[in-house]
């Protein structure tokens, strides 16, 4: 595939990146702090939003594996679920019950809304990744498309993480939302130009549905990376959601040095994406990941004394370049365990990896919302007043550095059991071209 069609599928990243990170950072700020939905409500509603993902995830991989279209089994769900999302998107923002005596109908809104967002989420942004293992066969593509894709991810990141609080605060919450919402609809709608199937694969014979996500689980690869990578999710979105209240209750500083703060850690993290890939192809994707937790969880200590602005800036930037090692690698290790699963089953079977690998992932938000909802309601947070007892103050401390440091070091003892690297790898790549020779793919 030539370079402007691998930019232009890469650029879908900015709608997956934008519309995930800013909700996961911003939504519980937004519904609790903002607009007073008690914390205990919010929680609640996050976890029935993670039982949603048990559902629409797994079940919307597996019909995107068995599509029989003339425009192949993915790019039909981007193209028809685009616009659709980025107007559920702005729906989210824009809740109509603020009044004190309208709890009730604000939870019900919250969440119906989550549950119409991961839907649609899990829809286009599900079939987007699924294309790209199918697309770029060899770790060099994937470590060069990976590092595409991750920055214009990390535009939408910075989008999504750092600018929000410059939006809100000049225009208000539902602008923020109608302009973002238009930006995930054309960024996949631009992703379209560069996305391709092979047509062999619409034409397989798949595993029934049982069959399907046995085999799926039975798959000791594939276990050893989603259970690590829930905790890196965790992490990830553990800072991230605790940063605005960091920022406001123990740094006292405004929006415009909290956009700061997430942004040092993006602007950070693009160039490292490169540095990254290349350590990724002449280390291996495992050995990288590992390398990243370590220094992801090394960059997370200081946050349990920085005091002030510029401390907690450069402790970003470190953070940043973990992170970078984190987005380059997860897609290219998912990758190679469905290349280890057509030698075992004979077909490609991207959508159920990584439906099952996002529903996964999700419990991590629930993980969060109970984090957050434990800390709140143990240490006298109060939304209505703006100096908080001491002892919410040391809670922040915990859930920005303290629960994502004991993450990371799960996520490093699991993935150390992920087998496939060195030998065992090189084998495997070779069984995979022989299948592609003998199913006519080029």
């Amino acid at each position: 595939m030539n370079f402007p069609r691998k930019l232009a599928y890469s650029f879908g990243a900015i709608a997956t990146t934008l519309s995930y990170q800013a909700f996961a950072t911003y939504i519980i700020f937004f519904y609790v702090d903002i607009v007073k939905l008690p914390a205990y409500l919010a929680a609640i509603a996050m976890m029935i939003y993670a039982v949603w993902n048990a559902i629409n995830d797994p079940l919307v991989g597996y019909l995107s594996d068995h599509t029989h279209s003339k425009w192949g089994r993915r790019i039909p769900y981007i193209a028809f679920g685009a616009i659709p999302f980025g107007l559920v998107y702005f729906f989210l923002w824009i809740p109509p019950f603020t009044d004190i005596g309208q709890v009730i109908p604000l939870f019900l809104y919250f969440l119906f809304c989550i549950c119409f967002f991961d839907g649609f989420y899990t829809i286009t942004v599900l079939n987007w990744s699924s294309l790209y293992p199918e697309m770029f066969p060899s770790l060099k593509e994937r470590s060069q498309v990976s590092a595409f894709r991750q920055t214009f991810g990390m535009l939408g990141l910075l989008l999504g993480i750092a600018v929000p609080p410059i939006i809100y605060g000049a225009v208000g919450w539902g602008m923020m939302g109608a302009i973002f919402g238009a930006i995930i609809s054309f960024s996949l709608l631009i992703s379209l130009w560069g996305s391709k199937e092979h047509a062999v694969y619409s034409k397989e014979k798949q595993l029934a549905l049982w069959p399907s996500i046995k085999a799926t689980f039975k798959n000791r690869s594939f276990l050893t990376f989603v259970f690590s990578n829930l905790f890196v999710q965790y992490t990830f979105i553990m800072v991230l959601a605790s940063i605005p209240f960091f920022a406001k209750y123990v740094l006292d500083i405004g929006s415009y040095e909290t956009a700061a703060i997430l942004a040092a850690a993006l602007v950070a993290a693009i160039p490292m994406l490169y540095l990254w890939e290349f350590f990724t192809n002449r280390f291996g994707a495992k050995e990288c990941f590992m390398a990243s937790i370590m220094l992801m969880g090394a960059s997370l200590i200081p946050l349990f004394f920085v005091q002030t602005f510029l401390a907690c800036l450069i402790s970003a930037v470190f953070i940043g370049i973990g992170l970078a090692g984190f987005i380059l690698i997860a897609d290219i290790i998912i990758s190679e365990v469905i290349d280890e699963d057509e030698t075992k089953t004979g077909t490609r079977r991207e959508g159920i990896y990584f439906g099952v690998n996002t529903f996964v992932a999700r419990f991590a938000i629930a993980l969060e919302a109970a984090s957050m909802g434990l800390i709140f309601s143990l240490t006298g947070y109060n939304p209505y007043v703006y100096t908080q007892p001491a002892s919410f103050l040391s809670g922040l401390r915990w859930l920005i550095a303290g629960f994502p440091l004991v993450a990371l070091i799960f996520a490093f003892v699991i993935l150390w059991f992920f087998p496939l690297s060195g030998r065992r790898l090189e084998k495997m790549e070779a069984n995979v071209e022989k299948i592609h020779i003998k199913k006519g793919v080029n």
